[in-house]
């Protein structure tokens, strides 16, 4: 039994920085509470990067449906949509187990807009979510139809960023 009287659907998306990381800052608040979360991640395939490393010491379970490589809109391979749609069909059994107070699909949007999944399928996995898993998506670009069924929707935006200036992405600060 979750000791979540109701769970919400919240979506992080927007062009700016901080999605993935709002998001896990919500695990280890649940953690802090006694909650059970999970995170699944579209897209991304590295193990070393310092949010698996650390979920995994913290015993949160963590699961990378990304192939290793980058994916480019229009240029999706059948491989890449394959592997997007296991890791929905695994998000999906994550929320309905009856395991996780707290799901985190990072990168779901990101999948979405590069259309390696369809919209209706993940509606449908928020239609059928249990009422007291708080599921959590991030990406860029959420479509309207996301945002309408969600019900915390924040859109990070860049003022400044130092990627402008050159600066390639960090361990432990970019991943």
């Amino acid at each position: 039994m979750s000791p979540l009287e109701h769970g919400y659907v919240q979506v992080y998306t927007g062009d700016g920085k901080g999605k993935t990381t709002a998001s896990l800052g919500l695990v280890l608040r649940a953690l802090g509470q006694g909650l059970r979360p999970a995170v699944l991640q579209f897209m991304k395939g590295d193990p070393t990067w310092g949010e698996v490393v650390t979920l995994k010491r913290l015993e949160v379970p963590v699961v990378q449906c990304g192939l290793g490589h980058w994916v480019h809109v229009g240029k999706v391979s059948a491989a890449d949509k394959a592997a997007a749609a296991e890791g929905l069909a695994r998000g999906r059994a994550l929320v309905e187990s009856g395991e996780y107070d707290l799901v985190v699909l990072d990168e779901l949007c990101t999948a979405l807009y590069f259309e390696l999944l369809e919209l209706d399928d993940v509606l449908a996995m928020l239609a059928a979510r249990p009422p007291a898993v708080e599921l959590v998506l991030t990406g860029r670009r959420a479509p309207e139809r996301l945002i309408a069924a969600a019900d915390l929707v924040t859109e990070m935006r860049p003022l400044k960023h130092y990627y402008d200036a050159g600066v390639h992405a960090r361990p432990g600060i970019e991943y």
